[in-house]
């Protein structure tokens, strides 16, 4: 039986993470801030280092949302969940005596600058500018930075996660059935994205296949715009009309409903080359399919 750790585990994805690892055979170990609900607790390096020690992968998913508005305090949050816990981990890490043969740590596609020209892959992606660069930033230079000579680390560059219950998918439903579900801004700036369950594939693959190394980024093979993702949001739920929302107007509405219009302004163009390369097979490559799935597990 396999071990594998996960930090940060009481999201969307990491419940998503721990049902599926379960599922295939694997044994599941948890760190967070509550150290009654998971196996060890932030803060506390020695009960963190056990758990890894001889474990197999330790996945680090912890992080506060970037899905709130930029104020000092959390913007300052978003900083430290992600590099404090990282950095953390490394010193855990370290004083392992058998340290797990993989490290992957979450990071974001959001590295790369904003795109409509061509898609940003790991070997000649241009790193963009701004506040949520920097946090990935930072997240990726603490992982290189930790000293575990003998564990493979991988910086995971995730677009945006869409599956049933959490996710980016509950507020674009909303917007649909409120007859808002039209193009953002324009319409036209890319929309990169992954389903959940090819999430934690690429995450298996990526174990198995040892000879991938550097930052992934991980993100279906076929991308859409604002437009056309809001057009499928529309027709996942059955909505027949959705009102353009303009970039000024959102920019008001952020501020009611807390959160930043770079999340949905901002051209994601993400490629994931290394996956492709290696062999890797998506199971949702596109949007359609996906909402489907996703609305039909919604419905179970």
């Amino acid at each position: 039986m396999k071990t594998v750790v996960i930090a940060g585990a009481s999201g969307f994805i990491g419940a998503h993470f721990r049902q599926q690892f379960a599922a295939a055979g694997w044994q599941v170990r948890t760190v967070g801030r509550n150290g009654s609900i998971a196996d060890a607790a932030w803060g506390d390096t020695a009960a963190i280092t056990a758990l890894l020690d001889n474990a197999d992968l330790l996945l680090n998913l912890a992080g506060k949302s970037v899905s709130c508005r930029y104020t000092p305090a959390n913007k300052a949050e978003i900083v430290r969940s992600r590099v404090e816990t990282t950095a953390e981990l490394g010193r855990a890490m370290a004083v392992c005596v058998n340290p797990p043969r993989d490290w992957f740590n979450a990071s974001t596609g959001t590295i790369y600058r904003d795109a409509r020209d061509r898609p940003q892959d790991e070997y000649d992606g241009e790193r963009g500018s701004g506040f949520s660069v920097e946090v990935a930033r930072g997240w990726e230079e603490t992982l290189a930075a930790a000293d575990t000579p003998s564990t493979r680390r991988i910086p995971l560059r995730i677009s945006i996660v869409m599956g049933p219950g959490g996710g980016v998918m509950r507020p674009f439903n909303n917007l649909a059935r409120l007859g808002l579900g039209g193009r953002m801004g324009d319409g036209g700036q890319i929309f990169s994205w992954i389903h959940v369950q090819d999430l934690f594939r690429a995450v298996v693959f990526l174990h198995e296949h040892r000879e991938i190394t550097g930052p992934v980024n991980i993100a279906s093979p076929v991308v859409v715009t604002n437009a056309e993702l809001m057009r499928a949001v529309r027709s996942a739920n059955r909505a027949p009309f959705g009102v353009p929302t303009p970039a000024w107007l959102l920019k008001m509405g952020a501020v009611l409903i807390r959160t930043e219009t770079e999340l949905v302004l901002k051209s994601r163009w993400v490629a994931s080359r290394k996956l492709r390369d290696a062999g890797f097979i998506w199971k949702h490559p596109e949007l359609s399919g996906a909402l489907a799935s996703i609305a039909g597990d919604r419905h179970e």
